[in-house]
């Protein structure tokens, strides 16, 4: 089986907080566990280094758009890397290839007919003489009365265009906007209505999709797909490679999920297998896209609607859609300064105790909160005082009363039927993108492992029932070989450090038993406590104004 991971891309214009990082996460859980199963996986995303937010940025700050995007950029690349992300390709969409591959992916839904020429206004601000691209319109949205920009309303998720807004104001200089005439290329995305309709109930029946994509996509088409503009008079993005159109770049929303397509076969060319990119897009393999609430139209309508016109892609699978992480029980803003930073977050937590946080609280059936109380005492009490406990206990007893080697035992048979069941839903949850299901489910049976431990007091039955303490504690190494193997996609750097002790060589889905006799390597706690006094010196920190911002 071949595995397509796609994970949404980063807009380059500022540091990543964690609401954004929550939504991505899940990307690299199902990397690492398809891979355990030795399945052939690619996962790719990159940096978006055209949108409007970073021109924007750039405009605030005086310097080029590609400064920012190269910024930021390597700061993504620096934070995906300590987090443990595992992109087989993570690009970036000012690459040349990248510009390459969605133009010739352009010119074929032209020559298709899928894309048209159309002549319609287009707000235009005469105090900073410019055509404004969609997202320097502000005003508010004609569906739910919301501040909103002008391609979608964050309140009500409705996609909009400029012209639909009401009281436009120019997010640059504050005046009221006209409108003049130009010329734009459109898809024809109302074309595929019915295609999408059979693609979507499809989607339900498989139970591939998220509620959130579902319900969402429904009410996009219950309302008719409108074709939408696919270029854009704008200085910063990819040419349109069309005659009478120079100057006019393809709009950001149509190449950045092209990426998906140009890291693809940009991961093949630089392995050196042009070719080996059709396999992840052919119908043998299961392709999922991982992002936030607020892109699922991009997924589940648009993307597939671009493949449909070119036709012969594969059209995505499993769409794993958060829901929104607020932050102490507001909403992540950083025009407010209201964010936890990954950077300023890598440089004084485990990488484990983010994503372990991230994960056992993900967002995804509703909102989930971000409290500096909950992580604070989350890291105390299920990594530091459930998983690491477990594990310390035992390699210490063993280090101190068995020489640091595995003892003669046997392995209790219900432990052998719990771990074999373990593997087996926890795999069915992973798959389904249950994530947070799948995490709960494992540390349910490392508390029931802490309670087996303590049940059979191999410290008292040391000297008065030898055979019992060895049979005890050769369990329980198996137990915690078999949890590096289990959580190694959730929490890679504890179970790296356990195969390390434990002398097991690589990971993967299936049982791992450690011999008697194995000698053990040195061992220290898998983590450390976190003084609660934290607490208030993060919210202290949080109400001052977070450090990486934009």
């Amino acid at each position: 089986m071949t595995i397509f991971i796609g994970g949404a891309w980063p807009y380059a214009n500022g540091s990543l907080h964690l609401g954004r990082v929550a939504s991505l996460l899940p990307g690299d859980v199902l990397a690492r566990y398809y891979r355990l199963k030795g399945e052939e996986v690619l996962y790719v995303s990159g940096s978006d280094c055209h949108g409007t937010p970073i021109a924007i940025q750039a405009e605030r700050e005086g310097v080029t758009p590609q400064a920012i995007a190269d910024r930021y950029h390597e700061e993504f690349v620096d934070g995906f890397r300590r987090l443990g992300f595992t992109y087989d390709l993570y690009t970036r969409t000012d690459d040349p290839h990248h510009h390459a591959v969605v133009q010739e992916l352009f010119l074929e839904l032209l020559n298709r007919g899928v894309l048209y020429r159309k002549s319609v206004e287009q707000t235009y601000c005469e105090s900073c003489t410019r055509f404004l691209p969609d997202r320097y319109v502000e005003g508010q949205c004609p569906n739910c009365g919301q501040p909103a920009r002008g391609d979608q309303c964050d309140a009500c998720s409705t996609l909009l265009d400029p012209l639909d807004l009401l009281h436009r104001t120019c997010k640059l200089c504050g005046h009221h906007p006209t409108t003049r005439e130009t010329e734009h290329l459109f898809l024809a995305l109302s074309r595929f209505q019915e295609q999408l309709e059979r693609e979507v109930e499809q989607a339900a029946q498989a139970g591939g999709w998220r509620d959130n994509a579902l319900q969402l996509t429904r009410r996009y088409l219950s309302e008719g797909l409108q074709d939408r503009a696919v270029t854009r008079d704008l200085p910063w993005g990819v040419d349109v490679p069309v005659q009478g159109f120079e100057g006019k770049k393809i709009y950001v929303w149509f190449e950045a999920v092209c990426g998906y397509y140009s890291a693809s076969r940009k991961c093949a060319l630089e392995r050196g297998e042009p070719q080996a990119w059709e396999r992840f897009w052919s119908d043998d393999t299961t392709a999922y896209y991982v992002h936030g609430k607020d892109n699922i139209p991009f997924h589940t309508l648009i993307w597939p609607g671009i493949l449909l016109g070119a036709g012969g892609l594969h059209l995505p699978d499993r769409i794993v859609s958060s829901e929104y992480l607020t932050l102490e029980g507001s909403k992540f803003s950083t025009s407010r300064n209201w964010a936890v930073w990954l950077p300023d977050l890598l440089e004084r937590y485990d990488p484990d105790s983010i994503r372990y946080f991230l994960l056992i609280n993900a967002p995804e059936k509703r909102d989930s909160d971000f409290s500096w109380r909950e992580f604070i005492y989350s890291h105390n009490g299920e990594l530091l005082g459930a998983f690491g406990n477990f594990v310390n206990r035992n390699l210490k007893f063993l280090e101190k009363s068995f020489g640091s080697q595995v003892p003669e035992g046997r392995t209790d048979e219900r432990i052998w039927q719990a771990l074999a069941d373990l593997y087996a839903e926890v795999g069915v949850l992973i798959e389904a993108g249950k994530l947070k299901e799948a995490l709960e489910r494992l540390f349910a049976f490392v508390r029931s492992a802490n309670k087996y431990f303590d049940e059979r007091q191999p410290w008292a039955k040391l000297h008065e029932d030898p055979a019992h303490c060895r049979d005890t504690l050769y369990t329980c190494v198996q137990i915690i070989a078999n949890l590096a193997q289990l959580l190694e996609p959730f929490l890679p750097f504890a179970c790296a450090k356990i195969r390390t002790y434990l002398g097991i060589a690589a990971p993967c889905w299936g049982f791992a038993e450690v011999s008697s006799g194995t000698p053990l390597a040195p061992s220290a706690p898998l983590f450390e406590r976190l003084d609660v006094s934290r607490i208030e010196e993060e919210a202290a920190r949080l109400r001052a104004g977070p450090v990486g911002g934009e």
